[in-house]
């Protein structure tokens, strides 16, 4: 997701008859990264969150393989190396993190902080990279980090969630940063093969911690399904769809899917887990997810 920024804008209307599959892939799309908070709830306990990491990372890795493949002409050492540390911030270092809050915390806490993706990227442009921000975006930066300690102070079933929900913004910050230095260092390369790289740095990474911290006891099937739809479902096929998606529409209207990611996560825990949506949650997620509504907005 991070590489959609190098993607071609949408300066081209889409025919009227293409509207309602637009709309309905988005939703699908928004759906299934919804669903991976889900799956990450299911499997953390069994796996851990080293192990459920890479094996996630590894079926990701094998379906986007292909695309890093066709584009193996225009690849230098150089591009591999940047591959290998960009995968650790966009990958490796996020999706332990969420792991690790989804042993401890409601698969909603992981998706609403999820949300903060938007405003960090904006952030650290503005930072480290000296692009203007905007009143707009300050002001839903502002909001966003309030809608952050507001889900940070609350509590499901008595237990403190804020470890899991720090641990969420952390992961999105690292989306954030490595949307930026993609976007830096990695230009000169399609995006589907950034993507790809990226993955599979990210896997060759963390396949040593796994082995280290590997669980003793057998996995269940229900633990390993989960992990594998995260994997080929939630990551390979889902970042594959995500860039056809930016080839036809343009990277600003295919981001919009990331709207719906915690409306989807927080709704399919209620579904299938029976995790209740607390007053806190519900809070933080209206601040978070109206400031990046608002500061996408175009002026006047």
């Amino acid at each position: 997701m991070s590489s959609a920024a190098d993607a071609p804008t949408d300066s081209i209307a889409m025919p009227r008859t293409r509207d309602w599959r637009t709309g309905t892939e988005l939703v699908a799309l928004g759906a299934i990264w919804g669903g991976s908070f889900l799956f990450m709830r299911v499997a953390a306990k069994d796996f851990g969150p080293f192990p459920m990491v890479a094996t996630r990372l590894l079926f990701g890795s094998v379906i986007l393989l292909p695309l890093l493949w066709r584009a193996r002409a225009s690849l230098r050492l150089a591009h591999l190396w940047k591959m290998l540390a960009l995968g650790a911030l966009s990958a490796a270092i996020p999706f332990s993190l969420f792991a690790w809050g989804a042993e401890r915390a409601p698969a909603g806490i992981g998706a609403i902080a999820n949300s903060m993706t938007v405003l960090f990227s904006a952030l650290v442009a503005f930072v480290g990279f000296g692009e203007k921000i905007g009143t707009r975006k300050a002001i839903a930066l502002v909001a966003g980090f309030v809608g952050v300690v507001i889900l940070a102070s609350g509590r499901t079933a008595g237990d403190n969630v804020a470890p899991a929900a720090l641990a969420g913004a952390a992961a999105s910050f690292c989306y954030g940063l490595a949307g930026n230095l993609i976007k830096k260092h990695l230009a000169d390369l399609a995006p589907t093969a950034v993507a790809a790289g990226c993955l599979l740095g990210a896997a060759l990474l963390t396949t040593p911690l796994a082995v280290a911290t590997w669980p003793s006891a057998p996995i269940p099937v229900t633990s390993w399904a989960a992990v594998i739809t995260l994997g080929v479902l939630c990551t390979g096929l889902a970042y594959a769809f995500y860039f056809r998606l930016i080839q036809r529409i343009g990277a600003p209207r295919a981001a919009t899917s990331t709207y719906l990611v915690p409306l989807f996560g927080v709704a399919w825990a209620w579904m299938f887990l029976g995790e209740a949506l607390t007053p806190s949650m519900a809070v933080a997620g209206a601040i978070i997810l109206g400031s990046v509504i608002f500061s996408q907005k175009s002026k006047g």
